[in-house]
């Protein structure tokens, strides 16, 4: 365990460096996680490798599906070797100082398998998905999973966001949509995330999806990685805290909700 939080702590000055965290709160997650975290550990969920973050007492379970190619390369002592400085990957441990199990897992697994895996240690079982993500975790619901949440940041929302692959499209139907969270910022500059697919997806969900707009941070390089506001370069706490805090909406077939979380946990209206 001395070991596993001296590596976290070499791992906030990296990101202190460049600029993902403030002093502030690199201070206080190595403070937090020094007195609720268990050491990171590689587990097999179905023939695919994922990295388990579990503290002392658990309230709840959350599956982070990161963008892009997906793969995480989880070595053999819960180290994580690709996609570092995506959005889920980098934050991994906030959501654990926050109290919950919380599971990274690769491009290959089975979000079912995932999902029964984490609702053995707690329920409720949230999926927490962005960019990319956000299609891998649509494909695994259509194939079955049912997680009791679900988040989708910086998603493929549906046609308006840019791609014709996207979360409404490989659902289908709102049916077997979990009570949801979009968490997306009025400046993505993604052309397949863009924020015209939010509102659609929303009036799409039936009131199943409430929405979080987020602002400010910094932009820079590809509109599409890790350090755009895409990414919410300079707002990891926000997001994780919207993710983490406020309301969910009912699994109900009501008109669509506009709104979010805001930081502290309350709810705002977004217009």
């Amino acid at each position: 365990m001395t070991k596993r939080i001296s590596t976290f702590a070499m791992s906030l000055k990296t990101d202190r460096a460049t600029g993902w965290l403030s002093p502030a709160v690199a201070a206080a997650l190595a403070i937090v996680l020094a007195s609720v975290a268990g050491a990171d550990e590689t587990v097999n969920i179905g023939g695919s490798n994922a990295v388990l973050l579990r503290p002392k007492a658990p309230h709840g379970s959350i599956i982070l599906m990161p963008g892009g190619n997906g793969v995480i390369a989880a070595g053999p002592n819960g180290e994580i070797n690709g996609l570092k400085f995506n959005q889920l990957v980098r934050t991994r441990h906030a959501y654990m100082a926050r109290g919950f199990a919380v599971l990274v897992v690769d491009a290959g697994a089975d979000l079912t398998n995932a999902v029964n895996y984490m609702a053995a240690i707690t329920r409720p079982v949230t999926v927490v998905a962005t960019s990319r993500g956000t299609i891998r975790a649509a494909e695994g619901i259509a194939r079955g999973a049912r997680p009791d949440r679900l988040v989708l940041a910086s998603g493929f929302l549906t046609n308006e966001s840019g791609s014709n692959q996207n979360v409404a499209s490989i659902l289908g139907s709102p049916a077997a949509l979990p009570p949801t969270l979009i968490i997306h910022h009025r400046q993505d500059g993604c052309r397949f995330t863009q924020p015209a697919g939010v509102e659609s997806f929303a009036r799409w969900a039936g009131g199943r999806a409430r929405v979080a707009w987020v602002e400010g941070g910094v932009s820079s390089g590809d509109p599409c990685e890790a350090s755009g506001h895409h990414g919410f370069n300079g707002l990891d706490a926000r997001v994780v805290g919207l993710a983490t805090g406020g309301r969910w909406p009912p699994p109900s077939h009501g008109r669509a909700s506009r709104g979010g979380w805001g930081h502290r946990g309350r709810f705002t209206n977004t217009r």
